[in-house]
């Protein structure tokens, strides 16, 4: 499939049938986040895959009012860097996050996003917190997200390319 048509289905989806996504394709996705580029190839992210549906239901908690596909979700990509390597490494776990999501949608996997950074746990303390408890990382390690996984039967049409902000385009100046 050309890289634009995937960009063009690609969609945040939020409800899973239960059905287990094979092995084969959950390590195609974290391949897809292992090929990232990043800063001086310096690679901070770790990624942490869920399965366990108790520790899923946890994971559920992690964001006030939008982590609970989790509760449904087959699987969970818990996407962490070690802040020690790079300034940048918010902007190296947002590109693996993207490739990770651009290929599940391209494997007919449903996925969303769950920013993690910066954001409160339903309990109040930060996302962040929250899952270091749960999950043990490092503190040197921050959290940028979570990549929520699971088979859907529900997935939205295709954006329209003719439908794109071009407006938002500049040549040469503002």
């Amino acid at each position: 499939m050309d890289l634009l048509k995937i960009m063009e289905n690609r969609r945040s989806v939020r409800n899973y049938t239960g059905e287990t996504i094979p092995n084969e394709k959950i390590d195609r996705i974290l391949k897809a986040g292992l090929l990232s580029a990043s800063g001086r190839s310096k690679k901070p992210w770790e990624f942490i895959v869920v399965k366990n549906k108790d520790i899923l239901l946890k994971l559920s908690k992690c964001r006030v009012g939008s982590a609970k596909m989790l509760e449904g979700a087959d699987c969970a990509i818990v996407v962490i860097a070690n802040a020690d390597l790079t300034d940048v490494w918010v902007e190296d776990c947002s590109i693996a996050m993207a490739n990770m999501h651009l290929m599940a949608d391209s494997l007919g996997i449903g996925s969303c996003w769950i920013q993690g950074r910066l954001r409160e746990s339903e309990n109040g303390e930060s996302t962040e917190s929250y899952l270091r408890d749960i999950l043990r990382f490092p503190e040197n390690y921050r959290l940028e997200a979570i990549l929520s996984l699971g088979m859907t039967n529900n997935h939205s049409a295709p954006h329209n390319s003719d439908e794109l902000p071009f407006e938002k385009i500049h040549r040469e100046s503002f």
